[in-house]
């Protein structure tokens, strides 16, 4: 497994590092490997420029291999390190490592849990049963989560131009009126939602903050052109404003939410911006301020009776069509 094989190469370079260095049997015998392996490793650390050398000694077998003294000097600890973390941080960890069912299929998923293998591999052994319970605690949720099986490069440019601030041409497939558009854009950020990712970049033709669908980017290439931070972005602000996603469409209204939807209201903060009204019944008033009618909608009217909006006008409007045209596509299945 690949933690063991870094647990070999840091136990290396730790021998390689002493004073008087270390034989191939040597290295064998503490490293539990054989000799063909210890060369493989030894090929490792060259190719990753570390300075490894034997002492040229015509007695293959006892011949010292070293890490340049002056290289040791900038490596004052090179010993493997032990890991103690307190419940509290496995705890975290491992809530973090649900978080990779976003990349489920692709190689960041595989990358991922490599990460917390080797992580492992560096804890006391009393610790690792502690894990095993900790896994118990938390199921992943991977429904609704996107399929980005394939965009991996698409992922890695686009962070990479995030990193160093470059311009990207992409190719982007736009649901609102089903074609491929091919625009310049300065990636800015990544962000989670609802099981898929999402993206904020500037378009510098039209200096304007858009977010893109990370898996509806069909092609992409980072140029040499640089670009400027906007200084009065501000991405956190914008998704907690938010009701979803959509931060440019502001909504502002008051509704009515029953007795038996209220509690479910009162135990989480739905809106950034909300004021509650209490009514005698049980039922309560909710004041908004956020931003994507649509989404708001869709939420509205997932409580179906049990939530109607008292004002504005026009949006109430909006919810009644909506209904309209709900209870009329059940008219013609009755009809048919």
């Amino acid at each position: 497994m690949r933690e063991k094989q870094l647990v070999k190469l840091l136990k290396t370079v730790d021998l390689l590092a002493r004073p008087q260095g270390a034989s191939i049997n040597e290295l064998c015998e503490k490293i539990g490997t054989d000799r063909r392996s210890v060369y493989r490793i030894l090929e490792t650390l060259q190719s990753m420029q570390f300075p490894v050398y034997d002492d040229k000694s015509p007695d293959e077998r006892n011949k010292k291999w070293h890490l340049a003294a002056e290289y040791v000097k900038k490596m004052p600890n090179i010993t493997v390190p032990e890991i103690n973390l307190t419940f509290s941080e496995m705890l975290a960890l491992y809530l973090l490592k649900g978080e990779a069912s976003l990349y489920n299929g692709t190689r960041l998923e595989a990358e991922a849990l490599s990460a917390f293998e080797k992580i492992g591999a560096f804890l006391p052994a009393q610790v690792i049963p502690q894990l095993d319970k900790i896994k118990t605690l938390f199921i992943p949720q991977s429904k609704f989560v996107k399929d980005y099986s394939g965009k991996e490069e698409i992922i890695d440019t686009l962070a990479d131009a995030i990193l160093t601030r470059k311009i990207c041409m992409v190719n982007y497939f736009s649901f609102s009126d089903e074609t491929e558009k091919q625009y310049l854009v300065a990636p800015l950020h990544f962000f989670e939602s609802n099981g898929g990712m999402y993206i904020f970049v500037q378009v510098p033709k039209y200096n304007t903050i858009r977010t893109l669908a990370v898996e509806r980017i069909q092609r992409i290439e980072k140029s040499e052109e640089s670009f400027e931070y906007p200084g009065d972005f501000d991405p956190e602000k914008l998704l907690t404003d938010a009701f979803d996603i959509v931060y440019n469409d502001p909504v502002s209204l008051s509704l009515w939410v029953s007795s038996n939807q209220a509690k479910y209201i009162r135990e989480r903060k739905f809106f950034s911006t909300q004021a509650i009204t209490e009514n005698k019944d049980g039922s309560l008033g909710l004041e908004i301020q956020t931003s994507g009618w649509e989404d708001v909608k869709r939420w509205i009217l997932s409580m179906g009776a049990e939530a109607r909006i008292i004002a504005p006008e026009h949006l109430k409007n909006r919810i009644k069509e909506e209904l309209h045209q709900a209870l009329n596509q059940y008219h013609h299945l009755d009809t048919d």
